[in-house]
């Protein structure tokens, strides 16, 4: 199974990469790092169909498990997560058959924080998204940085989550 870590920061090397680092340990995944491609925001007439965003889309459309990793910024996902997120309106306008490549593949999301309880709703644009691309979401946790690395509590809840979600994949 291919697998993928899709993170949003606007920081690359921040709290949120130690979550993914921390995965990447455990499983192996490739990683993009969407503050390194140019996405513009969603545009009805299609103006920007020469950033970065429709080859970066074709790519991550070959993976059978995407986790998105996103910070937690006041109260919902990053801005450079929620724009990649708009533009996958172009996957079912001038992509169909790209958008088409989603149905049957798996997504999850991570949220990294500052505190430990997970801001209500959160993860509903995920799994939304998700049921609408004809995707299965396999579930969602949330994380928090304490002195720049993730503790024992952290690091229990994303072995755990790779052990009941992702791992059982593998014959999927």
């Amino acid at each position: 199974m291919k697998r993928v870590i899709i993170q949003g920061s606007s920081n690359s090397h921040g709290n949120t990469n130690h979550i993914a680092k921390l995965i990447q340990e455990e499983i192996k995944c490739d990683f993009i790092d969407l503050k390194n491609y140019n996405v513009g925001h969603f545009d009805y007439e299609f103006k920007n169909r020469q950033d970065d965003f429709l080859p970066l889309i074709k790519e991550i459309s070959d993976y059978d498990l995407m986790l998105f990793l996103t910070p937690v910024y006041w109260y919902a996902m990053s801005g450079i997560m929620k724009t990649f997120f708009d533009r996958i309106s172009d996957c079912l306008k001038i992509e169909k058959d790209t958008g088409r490549k989603f149905r049957g593949k798996y997504m999850a999301s991570v949220s990294c924080g500052s505190e430990k309880k997970a801001t209500e709703g959160f993860f509903i644009p995920f799994n939304l998204s998700a049921q609408y691309l004809g995707m299965k979401y396999i579930g969602d946790i949330h994380t928090w940085i304490e002195k720049d690395k993730p503790d024992k509590e952290v690091t229990h809840i994303v072995q755990s989550f790779i052990q009941e979600s992702i791992k059982p994949l593998r014959d999927a």
